[in-house]
């Protein structure tokens, strides 16, 4: 339960983020155009709000909706969700946005996903000049990987060290390394000390996508950090921070999932554990706990393996972080294109998955490199070609520049209710992907 709610807290926390500096982006570029915004608003309020307020001699009331699936700018003179078919009923006024000239109704439409854009940047820039860049190279993890079998089944074996997807040197683990690995022709692992060569299948994505068994697991002994309590059934036990553990019962258990694996088929009982420390070998009987648990925080493969820092002065981490947010939005819509398969179709996911991006236990970098991530998705989203989206707008508009033709309110409405509809069953969907999975997991 405490794990739910740090990643719904944190989930909030970045949606919130994002929402308010995309519609003020469209709020910046109104006024600046002296164009009317009547609402400026937190999630969407149908029927009431939490929250409302407008200043004295202001044109704008600002608000918190109950309904937390985005937010909005009404700005007057704009067919919107709003669907005030009243007021688009009136002769346009100077401060309504309909008046304005085509680049600024341009500006004004891609204002939101121009800051949501740049926040990105920034939020990168400043995550690397505040903590570096961090990173466990592939050629530190000795012992290799743990692979899904989705990936065992074209050749790889669990201890596998990456080396190369084709002709590519593979540096760090993550999204870029299984891009790069489930795309190429052929992989190059070290395997008990020798470079073994993996074939690849061309759709080894989509089995990635369909399997949704994951790609692998960093592999790391089982080495006590600090006990979770000193009562706990490993500190009964004489075991201490620093031992690494080698076996449970009689099953060696090299590697941290082993021992989990082990402990976890041992609930309530009283085994025998085998464990390291300053290199000699010993054995203590250890009372579980009713799951299975021995009460300790193990060591993270960051403290375990040797990490690599790269640090960046104030002014360098502005072009770092600029190159790390446009190869994220490279890499983002380089993988759109499964997004339109069968296999792609059933892995989307809605808040719930958004969610799962965020770690268990708060940590500041994590979220804002989470952030920054889901602000560029936010960001390229929303610049679709798709009506309700800012993406449509500038359809619309494109084509009333290009055939000196301004499509009429009639059809602009109805296009806005196609969208809308278009994207409140694609919610839909998404989300009950999520509970689909979460109830049979």
């Amino acid at each position: 339960m405490e794990t739910f709610l740090i990643k719904a807290l944190q989930l909030i926390l970045s949606l919130s983020i994002l929402v308010i500096i995309h519609e003020f982006g469209h709020f910046l570029f109104a006024r600046l155009f002296k164009v009317r915004v009547e609402k400026f608003y937190l999630f969407f309020d149908p029927w009431f709000a939490l929250f409302r307020y407008k200043p004295k001699n202001s044109e704008t009331e600002y608000g918190v909706g109950w309904l937390p699936l985005g937010g909005y700018c009404k700005i007057s003179g704009m067919i919107d969700e709003s669907m005030d078919k009243e007021q688009m009923a009136q002769p346009p006024q100077p401060y309504e946005f309909r008046s304005k000239s085509s680049w600024q109704r341009l500006l004004i439409m891609v204002g939101g996903v121009l800051f949501n854009f740049l926040l990105a940047l920034f939020i990168y820039s400043m995550v690397l000049f505040a903590w570096g860049d961090k990173y466990l190279p592939l050629e530190n993890m000795k012992m290799g990987m743990d692979y899904s079998d989705t990936f065992k089944n074209v050749g790889f074996q669990d201890g596998d060290i990456l080396l190369k997807a084709d002709t590519m040197k593979l540096e760090r683990f993550g999204t870029d390394a299984l891009r790069a690995v489930a795309t190429a022709r052929q992989v190059t692992v070290l395997r008990e000390g020798v470079e073994t060569v993996i074939a690849i299948p061309e759709d080894m994505m989509q089995r990635f996508l369909r399997d949704k068994q994951g790609f692998a697991g960093i592999r790391f002994p089982m080495i006590i950090d600090r006990m979770a309590e000193e009562t706990s059934p490993a500190a009964l036990a004489g075991l201490q921070p620093g031992d690494r553990i080698l076996s449970i019962g009689d099953v060696k258990t090299p590697t941290y999932y082993d021992a989990s694996e082990q402990l976890d088929a041992s609930k309530g009982k009283n085994i025998q554990v085998g464990f390291s420390r300053n290199g000699v070998e010993q054995f203590a009987q250890v009372q579980l706990d009713s799951l299975g648990k021995l009460g300790i925080y193990p060591s993270s493969p960051n403290a375990i393996y040797e990490t690599v820092t790269i640090t960046y002065s104030f002014f360098k981490s502005f072009p770092a972080g600029i190159r790390l947010g446009i190869n994220t939005l490279k890499g983002y819509v380089n993988d759109m294109k499964y997004a339109f398969t069968k296999e792609g179709a059933s892995s989307l996911g809605g808040f719930g998955a958004i969610g799962s991006l965020f770690p268990a236990q708060w940590d500041w970098r994590s979220f804002w490199m989470t952030t920054a991530f889901l602000s560029i998705i936010l960001a390229f989203m929303n610049i679709l070609p798709i009506p309700a989206l800012d993406g449509g707008h500038v359809m619309f508009l494109l084509y009333e520049v290009i055939t000196r033709r301004k499509p009429s309110d009639k059809f602009l409405e109805y296009a806005q209710v196609v969208g809308m509809l278009l994207l409140f069953g694609l919610l839909i969907y998404a989300n009950g992907n999520d509970l689909f999975r979460f109830i049979f997991k």
